[in-house]
């Protein structure tokens, strides 16, 4: 196990530095690695690490949310906030319900394992996306407009929608008793419920290291550790009360911001470091995932569906930017913006396939598919859009 971390690390800092050096972003170096030294490549990686995947994703996932809200303003939200809720449910819902007919026509699958397969294909990757978006406020790209906030924002929400349908379609086909009206109903309760506790988690925060002294690194510690347990609870509570854990973490980082900016300044520079060892394992244990073969199996008729989906996601972008102020380059930027998937698609492609779906096998095709086939023309797409469609004070890189 030690060994295997140790191969990440060391050649995911290579393949890292080699990509940005050849002008492409680093991610895909590191999800070129995963695929690679993972279990469908040479199987460098042992079975020990790969059993705990899921979790040193989710941590690492849950410290890129943290910085990316750390990074947000109340003034660039209220900015950007009616766009912002349109972006986080049109695009995502009308991608899915887009995939859901075209499976159905194109592959002959029932209804309801379309719609399974429509959602998991339908959320974005805020793994991909929060980087990307961080870097550019870094740098004040696009930021008179608050076009990073927008999309950071927005991608946070994406997934909530996309999980708790996939989830839906999922329990009917189990052929559950649910009330859709009320899986519906959950969505923005999920929400709020996740801005809630992230908010009360990090007003306790705010109130102990205002009590008592300690450094910034227990503080960073604490957070993270805060962040996680939120995360962990949602498992246990969520037949109950439905809530949006990864969209609290996020919550988390915001009410530090505007309540001890100081603290938050620094703690956040600290998590700058921290993303780049985390984003190793992110990224090389997502590519892991990635079986190559299974996704040719899908063949052109699997691209195609992608791309009819990705189609109806572009035109759902464009009619949540109606009436903005964005001009036809930034709008674009934005569609193009929300092109990458990998987190979900990775974490919950094989569950259909595992339930006894009889379809399970195409759907997590397609689910790799999406992966290898939007995760690098999307992070590409917003390197070299970012550069040539956003004003700011600096390029990108």
């Amino acid at each position: 196990m030690a060994l295997s971390l140790a191969l990440i690390i060391l050649l995911g800092l290579l393949f890292n530095k080699t990509f940005d050096r050849i002008n492409l972003p680093g991610l895909l170096g590191m999800l070129l690695l995963g695929i690679l030294i993972g279990p469908h490549g040479f199987n460098l990686i042992s079975d020990e690490i790969l059993m705990i995947s899921p979790e040193l994703r989710k941590i690492a996932l849950i410290i890129i949310l943290l910085r990316a809200g750390l990074g947000l303003s109340k003034e660039n939200l209220k900015q950007v906030g009616v766009p912002a809720v349109k972006m986080s449910c049109i695009p995502g819902i009308m991608e899915g319900l887009t995939v859901m007919g075209v499976a159905m026509y194109l592959l002959d699958m029932p209804i309801i394992e379309a719609g399974i397969l429509g959602f998991i294909i339908a959320a974005v990757s805020p793994a991909v996306i929060v980087p990307e978006m961080l870097g550019l406020i870094e740098r004040g790209i696009g930021k008179a407009k608050g076009i990073p906030t927008l999309i950071l924002a927005a991608a946070s929400v994406d997934d909530v929608f996309a999980i708790t349908l996939f989830t839906t379609f999922l329990s009917l086909y189990g052929g559950e008793d649910i009330n859709i009206f009320r899986q519906l109903i959950n969505i923005p309760i999920s929400i709020v419920m996740g801005i809630i506790f992230g908010a009360i988690v990090a007003m306790i925060l705010v109130y102990l290291f205002k009590r008592f002294s300690m450094r910034d690194t227990k503080k960073v510690l604490i957070l993270l550790a805060s962040a996680i347990i939120l995360v962990g609870i949602e498992d246990f509570v969520h037949a109950y009360v439905p809530i949006a854990a990864l969209l609290g973490v996020m919550a988390m980082g915001f009410v530090l911001l505007e309540k001890s900016p100081e603290v938050a300044e620094r703690v956040g520079s600290k998590f700058n470091k921290i993303w780049v060892f985390a984003q190793l394992l992110l990224f090389v244990l997502v590519g892991a995932e990635v079986n190559v073969q299974v996704a040719i199996q899908s063949g052109f008729i699997g691209v195609i569906i992608i791309a009819i989906g990705l189609l109806a996601r572009s035109l759902g972008v464009w009619i949540s930017l109606v009436g903005t102020e964005l001009n036809v380059k930034e709008r674009l930027f934005c569609v193009v913006s929300y092109v990458p998937k990998a987190t979900v698609q990775a974490a919950v492609g094989a569950v259909p396939l595992a339930a006894g779906v009889p379809t399970g096998e195409i759907i997590l095709a397609l689910a790799v598919l999406a992966i290898i086939v939007t995760a690098p023309v999307g992070a590409l797409g917003i390197r070299i859009t970012s550069e040539k469609w956003l004003d700011g004070e600096d390029t990108l890189y």
